[in-house]
């Protein structure tokens, strides 16, 4: 599985930036260009998450959207550069609860026939997944196993990266994580 995501600090191709810290302290004087690149890095990350934790390409896409438009407004209020992407995961999980919330009946969940139906960008998403029978499985864990899973097997975030996102304890992660990975294995048995 490609993990083709930003976890370096100086991982941002064709900036004039030093490193991700210099960008977002641009970002945090006003800079929209430097905010812009600063989204185009971890864009398909957040949507990617948003998906799994909504099984809805228009739910995810509203609840990415969202975020953008919160995180470019409270910018100013980061206080730590270094904690960017945790900040931003939790704005978007915000808003990821916000619309489970929202949905009034139960529905059923559309999750496309292929990988090929995602379709966000016009491109395709692997989220390393090889068939609908786990796609399903996830769907079946909770709000919080899916997301600590999706952060941690599917994007390769690290314990202290998902703690931050969600506000827990490192150990509460691994142990979460961990009991998720045991029930998505007997969902799968």
């Amino acid at each position: 599985m490609q993990r083709n995501h930003i976890r370096g600090e100086t991982r941002l191709a064709n900036q004039n930036f030093r490193n991700f810290s210099d960008l977002v302290k641009k970002a945090r004087k006003g800079d929209a260009s430097a905010f812009a690149s600063l989204y185009k890095n971890i864009y398909k990350d957040l949507y990617r998450i948003a998906y799994l934790n909504l099984n809805n390409e228009e739910d995810a896409a509203d609840a990415v959207s969202d975020a953008v438009l919160d995180a470019f407004a409270s910018l100013k209020s980061l206080k730590d550069e270094n904690a960017f992407r945790a900040w931003f995961l939790s704005i978007l999980f915000a808003k990821i609860k916000k619309t489970q919330r929202g949905y009034v009946k139960t529905r059923e969940n559309t999750l496309p026939e292929s990988d090929d139906d995602y379709g966000y960008s016009g491109g395709r998403a692997d989220f390393g997944f090889s068939s609908i029978e786990v796609k399903t499985a996830f769907s079946k864990l909770s709000e919080e196993e899916r997301q600590i899973l999706s952060l941690s097997a599917v994007f390769g975030y690290t314990s202290d990266e998902i703690a931050k996102s969600l506000g827990l304890s490192a150990n509460t992660v691994r142990s979460k994580a961990a009991r998720a990975r045991d029930k998505l294995k007997k969902h799968l048995a």
